[in-house]
């Protein structure tokens, strides 16, 4: 890693958390900005970017974030205990514990039928748009985009259905499992006696609670989560 490179990581940090840009955009702006010609030598990992997103959630938001986070897990859960019958898991900054107010919730569905989720939300009088998006393999499959109403927060939030089969499980975890070794590592860097404040919010939950070590989160997993969390916050 370069210096340019970690640079670029902490202003696509800063862009991810104010305007919920993804990662890969973040990351070209912050790259522009600074004035550095892209290239695969410069441009920090998506690991290193989170590391920067975590920090800048640690300064900037550490009394709101977690609140927030906490907000947006519950709207999932909620989700995915409708979806049960479809193998949901919980993926993306929700599950990863870096989401606030302006992230998107993304749940995926391991289906035996693909129409077989479409079909239970019309069934449920859902609104939805499909659309196509690029999968965890780099592959197409459909996402169906809700507008759904998030009580912690109290206004809409988008919620993305991502429709894979059933034999793709495995993979997705597999290939999460590749990227996890490295958040492991950032939540034993933010445990609350480390942290300076350990009033804040952050402090207090930030440990596996908040950002847990698997790389997609099943109902279960969720559940716990949700309950851990509640607790925690509770005692504040």
């Amino acid at each position: 890693m370069n210096e340019l490179s970690q640079e670029i990581a902490a202003q696509a940090a800063r862009w991810i958390v104010e305007e919920g840009l993804d990662y890969g955009a973040a990351k070209r702006r912050a790259a522009k900005e600074l004035g550095a010609t892209v290239n695969k030598v410069s441009m920090p990992s998506n690991e290193l970017v989170e590391e920067e997103v975590i920090e800048y959630l640690k300064i900037f938001c550490a009394d709101t974030q977690p609140l927030e986070l906490f907000a947006l897990r519950e709207t999932a859960l909620l989700w995915m205990q409708r979806m049960e019958s479809f193998r949901p898991h919980l993926s993306g900054a929700v599950w990863r514990g870096t989401a606030t107010r302006l992230n998107d919730i993304h749940i995926q569905l391991f289906c035996d039928d693909s129409k077989e989720a479409e079909i239970e939300l019309i069934n449920k009088g859902v609104n939805f748009e499909v659309r196509a998006i690029s999968g965890f393999r780099g592959e197409e499959v459909d996402a169906l985009s809700i507008s759904t109403y998030c009580e912690g927060l109290k206004e809409e939030v988008g919620l993305h259905l991502i429709v894979y089969d059933h034999d793709d499980l495995r993979g997705a975890l597999s290939t999460g499992a590749k990227s996890g070794k490295a958040q492991g590592r950032l939540v034993q860097t933010l445990e609350p006696a480390q942290v300076s404040n350990p009033e804040s919010l952050f402090a207090v939950s930030a440990q596996s609670v908040q950002f847990p070590k698997a790389p997609i989160g099943s109902l279960k997993a969720l559940t716990d989560l949700v309950e851990q969390s509640r607790q925690i916050l509770s005692g504040i």
